[in-house]
């Protein structure tokens, strides 16, 4: 080459490799901006969180908790040499409070998604008074869970109660141990429904309106459009309202304790089961144990719904 011979051009990184680069300048940018939320939420939230699973391995006093000494699964399995069993999962009381809080659940939360699609597509419908409808809906859902309880607590009286003494007849509702969880789940039903409508109806509202015009031009019936093109459309905000409500659901506590009390046996709810050792009994490591089994049972649950409705985030 002499000395006079242009210089050769520069060579271009091919844009495969330009987007590779400006997409990892992109993730190192988004870490940085979520790095503090992500602090937060670690010490709100992942401390609490392993302290709890911690004193669940621990013999720990709620008084005391530096004199903790470990113990391994015994908070959830273990017999005593004297044949006295000490775990929670062998206590009646613990699966009795399961009972309680899957049969709430299952009932509650099934019964609210129905009542609550049914009001979203009453309310996403044109009519006149739309709007006030909308607003009035969420009253129940407004009001405070242990101001709702104590109103239908009065109402369930058997003495002077519109339902326990009018339509009843004077019976004891609350007090019968095989009507009070249903009496419980009217209660949920009655408050929670407009939740489940309203994040149904933003669902509904997001749907295209031009498809529901090219069905009624083919013939389709409404029938037809709900099973075949709404419900379908739909998994992303049924599945969101279904976990939402559930999870609430599986934690119940306030309307149980404040209409049945903290030891009523029918009403006793997980949490409610938790509250016990934890607060009465003072075992902080027991009442952990309890709540990293509810943890487990939850995120069960939630995989089973993400499973069952078949919907991808990416």
């Amino acid at each position: 080459m002499t000395a006079n011979a242009p210089a050769p051009p520069p060579t271009q990184a091919p844009a495969a490799v330009r987007t590779r680069g400006i997409e990892a300048a992109r993730a190192r940018q988004a870490i940085w901006l979520l790095l503090p939320t992500l602090i937060a939420i670690a010490l709100v939230a992942g401390y609490p969180l392993y302290r709890t699973i911690f004193f669940a391995f621990h013999d720990a006093n709620l008084t005391t908790p530096e004199k903790a000494t470990f113990l391994g699964l015994q908070n959830f399995w273990f017999t005593s040499p004297d044949g006295i069993a000490l775990g929670f999962l062998q206590d009646p009381k613990w699966w009795q409070a399961v009972k309680n809080t899957l049969l709430f659940t299952v009932c509650s939360v099934f019964l609210e998604t129905v009542f609550g699609m049914i009001i979203a597509l009453v309310v996403n419908s044109q009519f006149k008074g739309r709007a006030f409808l909308r607003t009035a809906m969420l009253v129940p859902w407004a009001i405070p869970t242990v101001v709702s309880a104590q109103m239908w607590s009065y109402m369930y009286n058997d003495s002077f109660g519109l339902i326990g003494r009018g339509l009843l007849g004077g019976q004891a509702l609350l007090a019968d141990p095989d009507k009070a969880i249903w009496a419980l789940i009217a209660v949920d039903v009655w408050k929670t429904t407009s939740f489940m409508a309203l994040l149904i109806l933003a669902g509904l509202q997001s749907l295209p309106s031009d498809m529901y015009e090219a069905a009624d031009m083919d013939g389709a019936s409404k029938w037809t459009q709900f099973w075949r093109m709404t419900l379908p459309l739909l998994r992303p905000a049924l599945l969101v309202a279904l976990v939402f409500r559930s999870l609430d659901a599986l934690r119940v506590f306030d309307v149980m304790y404040v209409m049945l009390g903290a030891n009523n046996a029918a009403s006793t709810s997980m949490t409610g089961y938790a509250r016990l050792q934890l607060i009465d009994n003072q075992l902080l490591g027991m009442g952990s144990a309890v709540a990293v089994a509810i943890f487990l049972i939850i995120m069960v649950i939630v995989v089973i719904y993400v499973t069952a409705f078949r919907v991808r985030f990416d």
